[in-house]
């Protein structure tokens, strides 16, 4: 079957996962995108579950404070390499992060796993750090958080 460019390119854009892997679902799915990222999604499922007992013990910290200054949170997320956690998209998610914490009060990270995402309420917390651990190819985990109200 022939893939068609203009699709991969939009798949890969929209994933940042391999050309070969997006190339493949493609294939897989006769160049529907839908079916495409529902494919990527199942594989990167089982390669999650794989990496989850992989030591993580690299990182960043990331804080984000409302622009009434009257709210702040911090958030610690783990990565396996130091190459991943200075990864622009790695950043980009730790701000992410951050800002959902400071969004939306969560007891520990198990509930906070599980908010809806503040961006997109289809997707959950969780699903953006599946959506980097495909990415990666890495354990990526929130291991802490701590989130400030003014007065409290």
């Amino acid at each position: 079957m022939m893939i068609n460019i203009e699709k991969l390119k939009t798949l890969r854009k929209k994933t940042s996962i391999s050309i070969a892997l997006c190339k493949k679902a493609l294939e897989e799915s006769k160049n529907d995108i839908k079916k495409a990222e529902k494919l990527l999604i199942k594989w990167g499922g089982e390669k999650i579950a794989d990496k989850k007992s992989r030591v993580t013990n690299q990182g960043a910290i990331f804080a984000y404070v409302h622009h009434n200054k009257k709210i702040a949170s911090l958030v610690e997320m783990m990565c396996e390499t130091d190459f991943v956690s200075g990864n622009n998209d790695f950043q980009k998610l730790g701000s992410e992060l951050a800002m959902q914490i400071a969004s939306i009060p969560a007891k520990d990270v198990k509930e906070l796993i599980n908010q809806e995402y503040i961006r997109d309420p289809s997707k959950k917390v969780n699903d953006l750090i599946k959506e980097a651990v495909i990415k990666f190819g890495e354990n990526i985990k929130i291991s802490r958080f701590l989130r400030w109200s003014l007065g409290e």
